[in-house]
Order: structure tokens, then C-alpha cells, then sequence
């Protein structure tokens, strides 16, 4: 699931995309993967790719035919992925900026960014180098959270609200980036075939605490001056020790590229 705390400096952060991708809230992954139609043959392209979550289900989904490849700026991300997919000969990983993708145009049939757009300085340059490689008649998958929407369940209802204002103003960069996916891809110049959004719903701590981390943010929190400490402290205890909820809404978007877009 996406993380609105990828700043944290102690967590482990290839660790947490592999758990986020696992749990209950990563279910949108097969439905965006049905989204692409990918069929064998074609060649796809994973921008933001991490560790490589993915990657896996993409090659085998186009088979020994096809191509996959995935891009990160982050030299460390690429290693894993370049790992973890040693044994596919038709997967290729690659050091790139979402924003200027090292890559030549109308060079695949299939992209996709997954929670990727949240964290970036320029998401209508990255969606405009997404329509600059794919080919006419192709299509793309886009995957964001939208932060704004953060509901967490508390009888302090103050620090919850302070909680979730704090990660829309100074955790995620573009908090707001999933209710804008449909505008955004329509401005890039491509076709919006559909827009989906679910509601991604806690009813435990433990399993919200793995994807929201609301320990380590609540402490950048007060850190920052944005809660108070020893406020903050008992709100933590009350979420862990009572009955739980937390929510946030979750936006999926498929762009299509026109066969005969100029």
C-alpha cells in the first residue's frame, strides 16, 4: 500500500513495499494488472518499479516474447529488482527519473506507475513522458492514494485530525494526487477509459500499524511541532488498546493512447 512515510529514516523501506504489496490493501494490484490486458508479445513498462515487486507478474503475463522493464531512481531499488529477476532473461531493470525516462518514444505497449506519483516534484511531466513512450493504441495504469481522505477512529478526534493534516501538509508530497489522476491523464493527451476508487478499511491496529506506521509518524509529528508530545503519546495508547478503525480512499485510473493521436 502506499506509504506516507517513506522519509522515515528506520524503516526499512524495500521491506515495507514488499509487505504493503502483500497485505489485504494490495488487492487493487490484480485489477490493475487485468486493466493492462497484457498479452504475450507485448512489451511493458514499470515506472517507479522499487524493489521490483511486480515485475514477476508482469514477464509472465507477456511471456518469453515479450519485454518488461522497470525503472527507479534509486540505485539501491534497482539492485534488488536486477536480484530478484536475474533468472528472466526478458526483464531489464534501469536507473531513470520518472521525469525524463531513459527511453526512447512510442516504445512500449503497456505502462504503469503504482503509488508513485504521490512522491514525485512534477506528476504532469512524468504523465507526459508516460504518453511520450507508449505507443498509439496503448494503454497505462495509474495507482494513488488520496491522503486528504484519512479517517482514524478515536474518542480524541482533535489529535486524529491534527494526525492526518500533518501527512497531507508535510509528509506526502502530493497528498491529494489520486482524486486528480482522471484530470491528469486527460491533460497528458490520454483517453480516460475509467476511473475507480475503494475505500481501504483498518479494523485492527496491528494490520493498519504495518501499512500506516502511526507510531514513527506521530513522532515526526510532535517532532515538528505539529502535535504534542505527551498528547500524541495517549492517543497512540487509545488506538492500540481500543476497538479500531481507520480509512482512506484509494484511486486506480486507466489512460488509453489514441491510434491515431498526433
Amino acid at each position: 500500500m502506499p506509504s506516507p512515510h517513506s522519509a522515515v529514516g528506520s524503516i526499512d523501506q524495500i521491506a515495507y513495499l514488499d509487505q504493503a504489496a502483500a497485505s489485504d490493501a494490495g488487492q487493487y494490484k490484480q485489477r490493475l494488472l487485468t486493466g493492462l490486458d497484457l498479452q504475450p508479445g507485448h512489451s511493458v513498462l514499470d515506472v517507479g518499479c522499487g524493489p521490483g515487486t511486480d515485475l514477476a507478474a508482469l514477464a509472465t503475463a507477456v511471456g518469453e516474447d515479450g519485454l518488461v522493464v522497470g525503472v527507479d531512481h534509486d540505485p539501491e531499488m534497482v539492485e534488488q529488482a536486477r536480484r530478484r529477476t536475474s533468472t528472466l532473461p526478458h526483464v531489464d531493470v534501469l536507473i531513470g527519473e520518472a521525469h525524463a525516462l531513459p527511453l526512447e518514444d512510442a516504445s512500449f505497449d503497456r505502462a504503469r506507475t503504482d503509488r508513485v506519483l504521490q512522491h514525485l516534484a512534477n506528476p504532469a511531466q512524468a504523465l507526459a513522458e508516460l504518453r511520450r513512450v507508449v505507443r498509439p493504441g496503448g494503454l497505462v495504469t495509474l495507482a494513488e492514494p488520496d491522503w486528504d481522505t484519512l479517517a482514524i477512529d478515536a474518542a480524541d478526534t482533535t489529535t486524529s485530525r491534527a494526525y492526518a493534516r500533518y501527512i497531507t501538509t508535510d509528509v506526502v508530497r502530493n497528498a491529494t494526487i489520486g482524486r486528480q489522476l482522471g484530470r491528469l491523464l486527460n491533460a497528458a493527451g490520454f483517453i480516460v477509459e475509467s476511473v475507480a476508487a475503494t475505500v481501504v478499511l483498518f479494523r485492527d491496529y496491528q494490520s493498519a500499524e504495518a501499512i500506516l506506521r502511526m507510531p514513527a509518524v506521530a513522532q515526526r509529528a510532535w517532532q515538528a511541532g505539529a502535535l504534542d508530545e505527551q498528547v500524541a503519546r495517549a492517543w497512540l495508547t487509545e488506538l492500540a488498546e481500543s476497538p479500531f478503525l481507520a480509512a482512506f480512499t484509494f484511486f486506480t485510473a486507466i489512460g488509453s493512447v489514441g491510434r491515431f493521436s498526433e
